[in-house]
């Protein structure tokens, strides 16, 4: 199995930091291999929403990547699945706040490979630790 957990300090409430990771519409404003991304089910925040989404995948193509809510505790834990798309990782953020105003963020995904994919291993390791690494961009994303 790939692993990768990343932590970050945001200068926000852990209510504007959850609210922000919790909306797949903000992926684009901190993972920058989203192309595209749209709401597809669920009626909002909350276990079984929904998004549809593409990636820039290798050689530039474009990817699937939709994914859905699994977990969904407001304001400290938020899991996810991807359902479509090469790869099936899952991950989730888990929130903390350090003291009022400031939060700490941890991302973990993990991608279990199969067929084909696990002769990939080593980029598939790279792969998940770069996109774990994308929380560091989330501060900036917020303006914080």
């Amino acid at each position: 199995m790939a692993h990768s957990a990343e932590t970050v300090t945001v200068n926000r409430t852990i209510a504007e930091v959850f609210d922000f990771l919790a909306d797949g519409m903000n992926e684009q404003k901190w993972r920058p291999d989203v192309v595209s991304i749209e709401h597809v089910a669920g009626t909002g925040p909350g276990v079984g929403t929904t998004y549809a989404q593409t990636m820039k995948g290798p050689g530039g193509r474009a990817i699937k990547g939709d994914y859905r809510i699994t977990r969904f505790e407001a304001p400290t834990r938020l899991d996810f699945e991807t359902i479509a798309g090469p790869a099936r990782p899952v991950g989730s953020f888990v929130l903390r706040e350090i003291v009022p105003g400031t939060t700490e963020v941890t991302f973990t995904i993990d991608l279990t490979p199969k067929g084909a994919m696990v002769l990939m291993k080593g980029m598939i390791t790279k792969q998940v630790a770069t996109e774990a690494a994308n929380i560091h961009n989330v501060p900036a994303a917020m303006g914080a």
